[in-house]
This record gives structure tokens, sequence and C-alpha cells, in this order.
């Protein structure tokens, strides 16, 4: 069993910057691959970045690539999400995810089995 707690959310300005992190429970953590998700109000939840165990591989959602960077802490147990140059659109509510398979690195979300409860991001224009 592994337990997800994202933080770092807020309420930005356009333009501005945000890193979300999220907090593993599991010693398992550097094992799998994490994700992170969002969903803004009346729409799916879409893949914003993707990284592997070893944080070799990284994969990123157009709409954010040159803007986000995702890493992790294996030592820390800790997945971040660094966002920069945030946009309107970018308003969501930010979930991480641990995939549920070791060696998987996907955008699918059935292909995670873990969630975090998630956190809010409000961009303003």
């Amino acid at each position: 069993q592994v337990q997800l707690v994202e933080s770092g959310g807020g309420l930005v300005q356009a333009g501005g910057s945000l890193r979300l992190s999220c907090a593993a429970s599991s010693r398992a953590f550097s094992v799998y691959s994490m994700g992170w998700f969002r969903q803004a109000p009346g729409k799916e939840r879409e893949f914003v970045a993707a990284i592997s165990w070893s944080g070799d591989s990284t994969d990123y959602a157009d709409s954010v690539k040159g803007r986000f960077t995702i890493s992790r802490d294996n030592s820390k147990n800790t997945l971040y999400l660094q966002m920069n140059s945030l946009k309107p659109e970018d308003t969501a509510v930010y979930y991480c995810a641990s995939a549920a398979r070791a060696g998987v690195t996907s955008r699918r979300q059935n292909e995670y089995g873990y969630w975090g409860q998630g956190t809010q991001v409000t961009v303003s224009s």
C-alpha cells in the first residue's frame, strides 16, 4: 500500500511559478514510475508529466512541455513538479500517482494504481 500526499498548490498570477511536492509513504517508492495529472473544472482528468523510477526518463504533455519539470528524490520518497510561466488554463486540481507495475512509465491513467488526494492550483489572469 502506498499513500501519496501532495502539497504546494495555491493561487498565483499568470507568468508566475509554483512547485508541487508529493510525499510517498512506501519504501518501495524508488521502484515505480510516477506521474502528475490534473483535472480542471468541468473537464476530465488529463496527463501532465511522468518520470521513470530512476528519473532518467521523463514525458510531458504538449501543453506543459518547456514550462513544467518533473523530478524525484528517491532518498526522500518525494516527487516534484516545478511549474513556470503559469497560464490561467493551468488552473486545476493536480494529482500525483504511482505506477501499478514496476518498469512501466505511461500517460495512461489506468497504469497508475495509487493516487493522492490532489492539490488546487489557481492561476489568475
